[in-house]
Order: C-alpha cells, then sequence, then structure tokens
C-alpha cells in the first residue's frame, strides 16, 4: 500500500495505520489448540519470548471461549516486544477487539499505538483506524480520532463516516483545526472549510445554507458534498425559524443584580457586535424579573412578539419551571433547578455551574490512569455540592476516594493538605479554592514530600488575569476555565477566539471578577438564536465563550471547558503546540 508521507496529518495517520493482523478473520474466531491454564502455566517457566507467544495463544483461546475480561487482562500486560512481527499484529487485533467489545478504549488505543511502526495489510490496517477513531472519541480526544476517521475515509471514500467525522471537528478549538490544515488531502481541506463556514454562519440558517451551497460547488465529489452530515441535513427542516426577537427575564434590584448587570452587559455588547457585522440582529427586549411573577413575564414577552426567552436568573423561578409540564415559548434559563430532571418541553438550563466543572475534573482524572483520589473542599454548602458532583462522577466511573477534607477558607491550607495527602497517599488530589487559598497547597504539598502528586483543579483558582509572581506557587497545578479566561492555552491565542472583537471590548471595560459572567451573556445570546435548532437535532453543539456547549436529555446545558497547566505562574496548554502526531496518546 503506497501512503503519503507529506504533511502531519499523513504522518500521524500513517501512525495509526501501522496495526492490523494477516488474518481477515476475526481473532475471536479461532479455534483453540490447548487448555489455556496449561499454556499460561507453561509460560511461567519459559523464555521471555516464548512466555509472550504463549500468553497470547492463552488469550485467544479464552476469547473464543467466551472469557473475554480474562482474555483482556492477559493480552493488556504480556509483553508484546517480545513477539516476532506476525504475533504482534495478532496481539494489536485481539487486544483492540476486546478493548471495543468490553468498553476499554484505552486498551484499542494501546494497541495502536504499541504498532505504529508496522505496516500490516490495508484492510487489517483500516480494521483497527476505525477502532482507533471510536475509542479516542470515546476518550474526548477529538483531534486524533478525527485524524483517525479522516484517514479512514481518504483509504475508503466511505460516505458513513461523515457523521464520526462532523462530530468530531464540530469539538475542535481553532488551534486543533490549526494542525490538520497542513494535510495534503484535499478531502480534510474541504472537511476544514465546511467546519470554518457553520461556525461563522450557523445561527442564519439561511445564509448558512447558501453558503453550504457554495461549498458544495467547489468539492463536487466530496464524500460530505454527496451526503451532507445528518446534523447539517437536519438543519435544512428549521429554515423560517430562525429567532428574530428574545425577551429576557433579569431582575434590576436584588441580591442577583450585580449578576445580571454583568450579564445584560455581555449580551448587549456582543449584539450591537452581530449587528454591525451583519446588519442585520435579533430584537432584544428586557424586562425585569424581580417581583418574579413568571405568569406576568411570559406574557409581556408574548405581548411584545418575542419568539424566545433567554432567564430567568434565581434559582427558585428556575426549579419553578423545569417542574411545569412546558413552558409558553422556548426558553433559556440562566441557571439550574434543584430537581433530579428537568421536565418542562421547551426549557433549556444553562449557567457557569462549579459543579459542571467538578464532573469534567474527574472524568478527566480517570482517563488520565488516576485510580484514587482525596478530596480538598471548602467546608460550606457550595464545597459539600461541588464535592458530591466530583465524588459521584469519580465512583461512577470505578474511582475510589481515598478521603474528603473540608477545610475553613479563613485558616491556613497547612493542616487541611497535610490530612489530605497523608498515608495512603492518593493517586491525585481535587482541588476547590479560590486564589488566596488555592496558591498555598502547592508549596504545602511540596514541605510534605508529595511535590509530584498531581492536583486538579476547577476554574475557582484564576484569577483570569495573569499574575505570574503570584501564581508561580501553582506551578504544575492542572484546571479547567473557560476559552476567553485562558485564550492561549484553550486556542493558542486571542485572534483565534469566538467572538474575538466582543472579547476584546469586554476585557477592556470589564471588572475581573464580573468577565466570566459577561462571557456568560454573550453564550447565552448566541444559545437562544439557536434554541430551535438544539430542540429540533439533539447533540447540538455551540463553541463559545464559556466552553463547548452542548444538551443532555432534558435541556441542562454541559459546558466542555479547556485545560491549562500552571508554568512559571502563567496557564499554559496541557499539550504543547507540535506536530499532529505529538495529539496522540
Amino acid at each position: 500500500m503506497k501512503i503519503s508521507s507529506r504533511g502531519p496529518l499523513a504522518a500521524v495517520l500513517l501512525a495509526l495505520l501501522m496495526v492490523g493482523c494477516a488474518s481477515q478473520q476475526s481473532v475471536t474466531q479461532r479455534q483453540p489448540a490447548h487448555d489455556p491454564a496449561q499454556l499460561l502455566q507453561r509460560a511461567d517457566q519459559q523464555a521471555p519470548a516464548a512466555a509472550a507467544a504463549s500468553r497470547l495463544e492463552a488469550a485467544h483461546i479464552l476469547a473464543r471461549q467466551g472469557r473475554g475480561p480474562q482474555a483482556l487482562d492477559i493480552v493488556k500486560n504480556l509483553d508484546s516486544d517480545q513477539l516476532s512481527i506476525e504475533q504482534r499484529r495478532r496481539w494489536a487485533l485481539l487486544l483492540s477487539e476486546l478493548g471495543e467489545s468490553l468498553g476499554d478504549p484505552r486498551a484499542v488505543v494501546q494497541a495502536g499505538q504499541l504498532l505504529k511502526n508496522d505496516t500490516p495489510p490495508r484492510e487489517q490496517a483500516n480494521l483497527l483506524l476505525g477502532r482507533l477513531g471510536r475509542a479516542l472519541a470515546e476518550l474526548d480526544r477529538p483531534l486524533p480520532a478525527a485524524a483517525a476517521f479522516l484517514r479512514l475515509q481518504a483509504a475508503n471514500d466511505d460516505t458513513s463516516l461523515n457523521d464520526p467525522i462532523w462530530n468530531q471537528l464540530s469539538n475542535l478549538p481553532g488551534p486543533s483545526l490549526d494542525r490538520l490544515r497542513n494535510s495534503q488531502e484535499s478531502d480534510t481541506r474541504a472537511w476544514l472549510a465546511l467546519t470554518d463556514l457553520t461556525r461563522d454562519t450557523s445561527a442564519d440558517i439561511e445564509r448558512l445554507f447558501q453558503r453550504i451551497e457554495d461549498w458544495r460547488s467547489r468539492y463536487p465529489n466530496h464524500p460530505a458534498a454527496r451526503q451532507l452530515p445528518t446534523k447539517l441535513q437536519a438543519l435544512r427542516d428549521l429554515r423560517g425559524s430562525e429567532i428574530r426577537h428574545i425577551a429576557i427575564f433579569l431582575p434590576e434590584s436584588g441580591p442577583l443584580e450585580r449578576v445580571a448587570d454583568a450579564i445584560e452587559q455581555g449580551m448587549n455588547v456582543h449584539h450591537l457586535e452581530v449587528v454591525n457585522r451583519s446588519a442585520s440582529g435579533t430584537q432584544l427586549s428586557f424586562i425585569d424579573s424581580s417581583d418574579g411573577n413568571l405568569e406576568a413575564l411570559y406574557a409581556e414577552a408574548e405581548s411584545m412578539g418575542a419568539q424566545a426567552v433567554i432567564g430567568p436568573l434565581d434559582k427558585d423561578l428556575v426549579t419553578r419551571l423545569e417542574q411545569r409540564d412546558q413552558v409558553p415559548m422556548p426558553t433559556l434559563a440562566l441557571n439550574y433547578g434543584t430537581s433530579e430532571h428537568n421536565q418542562a418541553e421547551g426549557l433549556f438550563q444553562y449557567g457557569l455551574s462549579a459543579e459542571n466543572e467538578a464532573r469534567q475534573v474527574a472524568r478527566r482524572g480517570r482517563i488520565d490512569g488516576m485510580q484514587s483520589a482525596s478530596l480538598l473542599i471548602p467546608d460550606n454548602d457550595w464545597g459539600r455540592r461541588v464535592g458530591a458532583a466530583f465524588r459521584d462522577t469519580w465512583q461512577t466511573n470505578n474511582g475510589d476516594i481515598v478521603r474528603t477534607v473540608r477545610y475553613n477558607p479563613e485558616q491556613s491550607a497547612t493542616e487541611s493538605t497535610r490530612r489530605a495527602v497523608r498515608s495512603p497517599q492518593p493517586d491525585m488530589l481535587f482541588l476547590l479554592a479560590l486564589p488566596d487559598y488555592a496558591r498555598q497547597v502547592p508549596p504545602t504539598l511540596e514541605y510534605y514530600n508529595a511535590a509530584d502528586l498531581p492536583v486538579y483543579a476547577t476554574s475557582h483558582l484564576y484569577t483570569g488575569h495573569p499574575q505570574p509572581r503570584l501564581d508561580r506557587d501553582l506551578n504544575g497545578v492542572r484546571f479547567v476555565d473557560i476559552p476567553w479566561q485562558i485564550p492561549e492555552a484553550a486556542v493558542g491565542g486571542e485572534n483565534a477566539l469566538p467572538y474575538v472583537n466582543s472579547y476584546r471590548q469586554l476585557r477592556e471595560e470589564s471588572e475581573p471578577s464580573m468577565f466570566r459572567l459577561m462571557a456568560m451573556g454573550v453564550d447565552a445570546y448566541e444559545l437562544a438564536r439557536r434554541l430551535p435548532q438544539f430542540q429540533a437535532i439533539p447533540g447540538s453543539e455551540l463553541f463559545g465563550a464559556t466552553g463547548t456547549l452542548s444538551t443532555t436529555e432534558d435541556g441542562r446545558i454541559q459546558r466542555q471547558l479547556p485545560w491549562a497547566r500552571f508554568s512559571e505562574g502563567i496557564p499554559q496548554p496541557m499539550i504543547s503546540p507540535g506536530s499532529l502526531s505529538d495529539a496522540l496518546p
């Protein structure tokens, strides 16, 4: 098989293709020739190469007998470097097949990673490539997953890959897309052009499809030109349903007034930017929600001719709404209710939820291979809620909680940190803290000989403005934050941020403590314009100022946030820029 070696995409995909096995038959269909127990017993007495071969054969037999978990454990842990080329191909196919069938995507990635220097027959390489793409997608690695699917499509021109490719490309921030742009594959460049135009115009459906038709004219033979991804096809049915008038329920007095003012400022600045850029925009009507009369608020919105609502902001009002069967018009609430589920048809909920961040941290820790965790959280209601979100997600993903330490934010972090990492020491520490407290933790870990313990945190430890002298104490700490707060780490710089003109104007005008709320106002505006899309197309996403936004089945908006790591007191990308192959696990 001739494989182009030009460009970083080709290099990565060449590496991904270096896997497979010579037999086209499913590896679990081989007929057993020996007793697996005898083979495993014999392996304990054999030289390394013979032992690895015996264990591989035992794993094949166990898989054929339906004893997949035992087979997977053996094949994951045998020394594949001792195998011959043919045996390593059999090992890779068995490991990836068992990993996929038993829900262990890391095993699938292991198979591809260890065989990147081999060149198997094309059909077997493509088989493993498809498994790799699916595994990487499950592990939330959209860049290498997209690369895998793109290379697979380049090999077979399969339009059934359009949806997997689109799902991964839609999750990529600008710099990750840029790392695919050096590809010599014309189909890959066309995919990137399609991604760019949908991000520019997805709230204006009529304009979007005009641009899609232009794109199809430029690339008539492209797989996506012949068959648009399902999510784009579904947008056709939404023509004529664009939101042109939004009523906004925000309090003009009371305890949430300052929060409401910041959100409103973000909306207004971004609204004017949209109007100035496109000579069209959505009409905004602000209605004071201080008295909490929901019926009166909706009646006023309807009398104004509004098509959708943003708000309310108060958690109690959102809880009352989510307990209804439906809301009078599509509504994007600016908080999350307290009910277990949102049952109101037409109601979406969006906010800067710390619990959402804690769940993402828990998932990332487990993906990174951490098995046990300690929690260091404030001893208050906020700490209990966020700690519970981390703990539930961690344990759902089969992680172990070593201990939970609740601290007094007014006291020193020395004693609480010592308790959090005492023997048995966990694999990682989950930290929920504001900047002043958080800066005390890493130096304390160093004092107690735990400087190498990975620390994962939410956005609350970072002010949003670089302070290298103060934040040097946070070196090594990994945390999530919104793209607008960490532009270098999130997207490679300000120029690649979503809604960059609005960002620059608000950054100049804002108080640092209010900036995240202004970014929330920007995304609330964009989400509200897309409510028909989110209602009609499950899995719709928005690459926004506060993260990649998607909706759960009950209408709650989830934020997928970028990661950063402090180095020299500055948030830096978790993965340094480089060739696309650097992004592979």
